[in-house]
């Protein structure tokens, strides 16, 4: 196939949208302009977005009827150079249910009605799984299953997480045995230019969606406390939209909640800031965009332990997705000894340089060289 000059990527949603897979194809689409002068025109699958035709001089075409022939009438035809679609894949950002029967038939239909056709398949998610009493119990082998045709499908597939890339491969049945696995990049800005701790305001910040910052608030209270009290951290910054509930003041720091920002302004108080909290299961931090936007602000990132990571990190030594605990990010309620500012620019350092091995332009050179552009 001859190299093309533009590819189709489908989303959810896109911004003005809070949806981390928006904002993320939209971040790696500006990056394929600015590096490799390749244009995205971007498909939005749910019919509720504020439709718009373009963003930012993107093309933006919406599937108004989420059906198998909605979707066929929108995907590129075929053209002498080819047509390449990548889909940023979340079953539920796609289904209620995380079954989006609709999109993974209308992407086969595309597949196979021409030679000439490519698909890639970013895969944030695979399929969930949950007890016997929720509704992913009874979902879990319907969106298995549409991930196998997916996989099996596609003509290349990445994703976030090295232990998705192996279920991956598994469901593909053989037919992808190297699967790039690239933790997140940060939404919010990459700063070339970083002051070290010493120089910055003695801030600590909960950013995110109100699900994470609400669990900070809640289960992680005793870690704050901790942390807070070891760095002498004397302001707390609250970044996101309401909670609706009244955040109380820790160890008698207020909390000033400044609500929903730009990234450039969230960029900038993240760049003076020196600790950044979070409450996320730590064996999925790859796929973290609050934890990835810490670690591009070289931040001191601090979490709270999670029964499920109890086995993997009672050996420090272990990793996963090359992060460990202690070295990457510090566990507020676990690590035993005091942190001081000399063992945060340590733990701030590791974490800053473990995030440049993925940074935004390795994730666009990355799909570049999968598109065959390079």
């Amino acid at each position: 196939m001859k190299p093309v000059t533009k590819i189709t990527a489908i989303v959810p949603r896109l911004p003005p949208a809070i949806d981390g897979l928006g904002d993320y194809g939209l971040s790696l689409a500006r990056q394929l302009r600015q590096d490799f002068g390749l244009e995205t025109e971007f498909l939005v699958g749910d019919a509720n977005w504020s439709i718009v035709d373009t963003i930012e001089d993107f093309a933006v075409k919406t599937v108004v009827v989420r059906s198998r022939q909605g979707l066929w009438e929108l995907l590129p035809q075929e053209t002498e150079s080819g047509a390449i679609v990548l889909l940023h894949y979340v079953g539920y950002g796609y289904a209620r249910r995380g079954c989006p029967l609709w999109l993974v038939s209308g992407l086969e239909r595309w597949r196979q009605a021409g030679s000439n056709r490519y698909l890639v398949t970013m895969f944030h998610e695979i399929y969930a799984f949950g007890a016997i009493w929720t509704s992913q119990f009874w979902t879990s082998p319907l969106q298995r299953n549409l991930a196998a045709r997916l996989a099996k499908l596609s003509d290349v597939c990445l994703t976030s997480k090295q232990g998705y890339a192996e279920i991956i491969s598994k469901l593909s049945q053989g037919k992808h045995s190297h699967i790039p696995a690239l933790p997140v990049f940060s939404n919010v800005g990459e700063p070339e230019s970083l002051p070290p701790l010493i120089k910055r305001s003695r801030s600590l910040v909960v950013f995110g969606g109100p699900g994470p910052r609400s669990r900070v608030y809640k289960r992680g209270k005793l870690a704050l406390q901790r942390i807070c009290y070891q760095l002498n951290i004397t302001e707390i910054l609250d970044i996101g939209s309401d909670l609706g509930f009244e955040i109380e003041p820790v160890n008698g720091i207020p909390i000033t909640s400044l609500g929903v920002k730009s990234a450039a302004e969230i960029s900038k108080i993240l760049s003076t800031a020196m600790v950044g909290f979070f409450d996320y299961p730590t064996e999925f931090l790859a796929k973290s965009g609050i934890f990835a936007a810490y670690c591009a602000h070289k931040l001191l990132p601090v979490g709270v332990w999670y029964e499920a990571a109890a086995q993997t990190y009672s050996r420090v030594e272990q990793e996963i997705d090359d992060l460990v605990a202690g070295k990457h990010y510090w566990l507020g309620d676990r690590h035993v000894g005091n942190m001081n500012l000399d063992a945060a620019q340590i733990v701030a350092d590791n974490a800053y340089t473990w995030y440049q091995t993925h940074q935004l332009s390795v994730h666009a050179r990355t799909f570049a060289e999968r598109f065959h552009l390079l």
